[in-house]
């Protein structure tokens, strides 16, 4: 495995469950392994979006563990040829049928509007989703696909009954708090979650002594290290202002020591 790849695997396994426990009836979440295994340097992850990335690294620790047998995943759900939906994982857990959806999202705290669920205030970092929208998602939408007729018959193939069936969720998150407002109670969600903060490009000259380094999507799974080709604030700021003005909330590294960095979503709006 080359060494972006094992970056982002340690960022991965070090991002923290978003939810101490789930509010949705009937799933369970599961907790992964924190720690980065030995990982042979055969090993390929393919994968070039972000999520995807994310389910790859999900099924390959469950799949290191002796008491899991795989079965399939990303199992599409066909309906008068048309797809309906899609099953991320099934797997055996001790001989017990597993049906697990993967979650990993980056969330900032919302300071332009006013919300009455406290939920609501989290949302992507370019306006277009929310923490809400996905719970509902996972609620009326992915979870109840297993129990369509559809799913049945096919899940018949693999000799599964949907009604033995457990459900299970892995949500991961990093959560962004604004810069200089970081007293905000984030519960029922995991504090060890928030990963960084977020300022508005309008204020980005509050960082105009720092260096920058911006990284790729699939980078951002990765901690902070000092091992990269860091940006004065002047060349940082022409890079960061062509995503601002296609309407895109980069992330970025700033960098205040030789020993201190932060993580720092610039946002658009």
């Amino acid at each position: 495995m080359n060494k972006s790849t094992l970056l982002r695997y340690k960022g991965y396994t070090k991002t923290p469950e978003l939810f101490k426990s789930i509010d949705i009836p009937g799933i369970d979440q599961i907790k992964l392994s924190s720690e980065s295994e030995l990982i042979s340097d055969e090993l390929k992850f393919k994968n070039q979006r972000l999520g995807k990335l994310v389910e790859e690294f999900v099924f390959y620790q469950l799949q290191q563990q002796a008491s899991v047998k795989w079965i399939v995943e990303n199992i599409q759900i066909q309906k008068e040829r048309r797809t309906i939906g899609e099953l991320d994982a099934l797997y055996f857990l001790n001989d017990h049928p597993i049906h697990l959806e993967v979650v990993y999202k980056f969330y900032l705290y919302d300071t332009l509007k006013d919300y009455d669920e406290p939920l609501a205030y989290w949302i992507g970092p370019n306006r277009n989703d929310s923490l809400c929208y996905k719970l509902e998602k996972l609620r009326y939408k992915q979870f109840p696909l297993l129990f369509k007729s559809e799913t049945s018959i096919q899940l018949s193939e693999h000799n599964l009954n949907t009604a033995e069936v457990s459900q299970k969720l892995c949500f991961k998150a990093q959560l962004f708090l604004p810069y200089h407002k970081s007293n905000i109670a984030i519960e029922p969600l995991n504090k060890d979650c928030i990963k960084g903060v977020y300022l508005s490009f309008s204020a980005i000259s509050t960082f105009k002594e720092l260096h920058f380094y911006i990284p790729q999507k699939l980078d951002w799974l990765v901690s902070c290290h000092n091992n990269v080709i860091w940006q004065v604030y002047k060349t940082a700021k022409l890079l960061i202002q062509e995503e601002i003005e296609a309407k895109r909330s980069p992330l970025v590294w700033l960098k205040y020591s030789e020993t201190k960095f932060v993580k720092c979503f610039i946002t658009f709006w």
